[in-house]
């Protein structure tokens, strides 16, 4: 524990300044520009959770507990004792871009997995709260260490060609979303041979969708929300982001062909699978 407030600033000061984190930080204000230009972050749009715990010592993680603390609605057992960098509730990612310290805030799960501790740099107290979505965050982060997987970052986006894409009657089945998303663009099926899993319309920021996120994640790296938008795993921010990019040029490709008045021949089923047996996707 932190013995008086003056060490709790130095300590905040230090988290800060923390040389592993410059390369995070520098990152997110570059995927927060790249969003903002992109359309895909009205207003407050988007949100991102990283997994920053590996950055930190043992003896630093255990520092975090003399901070504000918050509970939480459902435990999260397997993350207890784990570090995050979230998005703060109701900021712009064109803010972020300029200065993503002021429009983020560090969340630190308890020992037990049920309530969270907020650190920003505002010494009067906690400034930033992390995004309404954390609950989905922190269910598909538990998600990721359970299976031990590689991604640590969680990016949910508007992609307008997405959500225009599942406005269409025919595009509203996982089934077809992907033969759509593979059939356009070849580094589709490259990057993202399992494809996109496909979240019929449901009431974001609810259990119902956050367990539905959660079974799409099982087989996807990228989850689309119907007529809402889409979250996508990464190693990286940039990588999250990239998953992304790549499925709305497919749908971008789509509509300009439409736009012509014509029926887009897409790739064919022998096209496909050419790429499916290539080395570049082994």
């Amino acid at each position: 524990m932190i013995g008086n407030i003056d060490n709790l600033l130095n300590f905040t000061n230090d988290i800060y300044q923390k040389k592993e984190l410059k390369p995070v930080f520098v990152q997110i204000a570059d995927i927060a520009q790249h969003l903002w230009e992109h359309g895909w972050a009205e207003r407050n749009a988007g949100n991102f959770s990283i997994n920053i715990t590996s950055l930190f010592h043992i003896k630093e993680l255990e520092r975090f507990s003399a901070y504000p603390f918050f509970p939480l609605q459902k435990r999260y057992p397997d993350l207890a004792r784990t570090l995050f960098l979230v998005s703060g509730t109701g900021t712009r990612m064109r803010d972020m871009a300029r200065n993503p310290v002021e429009n983020i805030c560090f969340v630190y799960i308890s020992d037990s997995g049920s309530a969270f501790h907020i650190i920003d740099g505002n010494q009067e107290g906690v400034s930033i709260r992390p995004t309404s979505e954390l609950a989905t965050h922190l269910a598909i982060q538990q998600q990721l260490l359970q299976k031990k997987s590689p991604e640590k970052v969680i990016l949910h986006a508007h992609v307008t060609e997405l959500i225009a894409l599942t406005h269409l009657a025919p595009f509203t089945t996982e089934l077809a979303v992907n033969s759509l998303l593979w059939g356009m663009h070849p580094e589709s099926l490259l990057f993202l041979p399992d494809g996109v899993g496909f979240i019929p319309y449901t009431l974001a920021g609810t259990e119902t969708i956050a367990g539905a996120t959660l079974k799409g994640f099982e087989k996807h790296k990228v989850v689309l929300w119907e007529k809402h938008g889409c979250i996508a795993l990464g190693k990286t921010v940039s990588e999250a982001f990239d998953y992304l990019d790549i499925i709305a040029k497919s749908a971008k490709i789509y509509f300009q062909c439409k736009s012509t008045g014509m029926e887009p021949q897409g790739l064919t089923g022998e096209q496909l699978q050419e790429i499916r047996n290539s080395e570049i996707v082994k």
